[in-house]
């Protein structure tokens, strides 16, 4: 009997094993006959709308703003907290503060538990617990089973009023952060982003400003504790909470855990940095000898999100980037001048952006690639997009704006976002109408408005000696940046 069991079973795998591999030559025979579509012949499936998932919004009596977003597909939770708070406010001579202080909230443990006993207790249930701090908001999350949620958010608020920011940690974090700026010229890519934000913002902007070895030695746990207690209280946070939980008891937890955190009475609005052009044209390069191509920034001041003409200007990028952008097709099918090139208006949220393009390409290719990027700037100027550029640019921009809506999480963040920048709840929807109303008018008029050829800095990053012809022949004056890194004024601790 078990004999006879064997031989069904490996007749019937091998029965299986047939039809996969007729199923698989069937296929691939198909593919193989098809002829390959063009990308400009592929058809889009009309974009589907956006709908916002129920979610509840309501405001602790201590000032703690709560949105819960419920999604019972996975037995799983998790949350965010949104700090009003940031790097851009934090002291010129203390530059890294902020960012240290996001790192040791969570690594140095709270008043009840130690990082070790935190460590443990949330890789036992499989969850975390995280704190970060950028340059324009703070944060802290928690991810959990559901059957776990009491607890882990238990240790989540411990973490969110009772960090202790252990000195152990701050050493280790200060340490850590001297070995990043020694290493912080090794990439090319890297040294590029961080001098072109210097020459567009100006090198002491909290938008552009770096860490160095005298700012962190300058850092104390006490002024930790410092910038903590500035930002860190209930009524200058927003608190988000999606995934498989009750309404009510989650509405229960949140209250047992945070409800009786004492507010700041004093909340102010803090102001924000002033924002001005550090240079308004002017090329600039950075010697490397060692690279065999250049690294290509230019750009100037752009704007904010909640401009009127933000969704025209985003199909603007949709013209110029991508496989069907200008810029593709021009600079690297056409001229062969590229490795990678793009062009974008970049904003934010409360602070003007940047217009940014750029790209890679060898070093004999540097001064034709900036001369082609300036070219097809100006075109988008003084030659209207064509009917097709448009729809293509539409439909790529509203296909992957869809893509930021996936589940609950991704639209609970962006409402939360829109909440902690003062945007209106309804932004998105206005976004995409505009996004479908836009005209190839409306693309020129943008352009002409808001690009700046004149006023375009232009940085290099690449080996000086092999850029033949020389980057003079842009400007009569190119203006070297040394980016020797200042000696630190105490040895970094072990």
């Amino acid at each position: 009997m078990k004999g006879k069991k064997l031989k069904i079973s490996k007749n019937w795998r091998f029965v299986s094993a047939l039809v996969i591999a007729l199923l698989l030559t069937f296929n691939f025979s198909r593919v193989a006959t098809a002829a390959a579509k063009h990308y400009t012949d592929l058809q889009f499936t009309p974009v589907s709308e956006v709908k916002l998932p129920n979610y509840e919004r309501f405001v602790l009596d201590n000032g703690l703003v709560v949105y819960l977003m419920e999604d019972h597909e996975l037995p799983l939770v998790s949350g965010t907290a949104l700090v009003k708070t940031g790097s851009r406010w934090e002291a010129g001579d203390k530059v890294g503060l902020a960012e240290i202080v996001g790192s040791v909230m969570r690594t140095g443990g709270t008043l009840n538990h130690s990082a070790d006993e935190l460590n443990e207790i949330l890789e036992q249930k499989a969850a975390a617990v995280e704190t970060d701090i950028s340059e324009a908001a703070g944060s802290a999350s928690f991810e959990s089973l559901s059957e776990d949620v009491e607890t882990v958010f238990g240790l989540f608020a411990e973490v969110l009023r009772e960090p202790i920011f252990a000195q152990e940690k701050l050493d280790l974090v200060k340490s850590q952060a001297k070995g990043g700026i020694a290493r912080r010229n090794d990439n090319p890519s890297e040294v590029a982003s961080r001098e072109f934000r210097k020459l567009i913002y100006g090198q002491d902007s909290p938008y552009a400003r770096t860490v160095e070895y005298r700012t962190l030695d300058k850092i104390s746990r006490e002024d930790l504790l410092k910038f903590y207690q500035e930002y860190f209280y209930p009524n200058n946070m927003i608190l988000g909470v999606v995934g498989d939980f009750n309404p009510q008891k989650m509405r229960s937890l949140i209250q047992s855990k945070l409800g009786a955190w004492k507010p700041n009475p004093q909340n102010a609005t803090t102001q924000l940095p002033q924002v001005s052009p550090a240079n308004l044209g002017g090329v600039f390069a950075v010697n490397q000898p060692q690279l065999t191509q250049s690294n290509i920034l230019m750009g100037h001041l752009g704007g904010k999100f909640d401009s009127p003409d933000y969704a025209a200007l985003n199909v603007m990028n949709g013209v110029l980037n991508g496989f069907g952008g200008r810029l593709f097709n021009e600079l690297r099918s056409r001229q062969g001048l590229a490795y990678s090139v793009y062009g974008s208006w970049s904003p934010r949220f409360d602070y003007p952006g940047m217009f940014i393009a750029g790209g890679q390409t060898r070093s004999d290719a540097t001064v034709q690639f900036i001369k082609a990027l300036q070219a097809e700037i100006k075109r988008l100027q003084i030659q209207k997009v064509t009917a097709k550029e448009l729809n293509y640019a539409k439909e790529s921009t509203l296909n992957s704006f869809v893509f930021n809506f996936q589940d609950p999480s991704q639209t609970l963040s962006r409402l939360m976002r829109y909440e902690y920048y003062g945007y209106p709840a309804d932004f998105l929807f206005r976004y995409q109408k505009a996004i479908t109303a836009t005209t190839t008018a409306d693309i020129q008029r943008v352009a002409k408005k808001y690009l700046k050829p004149e006023n375009l800095v232009t940085l290099v990053v690449g080996n000086q000696t092999a850029i033949q012809p020389p980057l003079t022949q842009l400007a009569a004056t190119v203006t070297p940046i040394d980016i020797t890194i200042p000696a630190t004024a105490t040895p970094a601790k072990n």
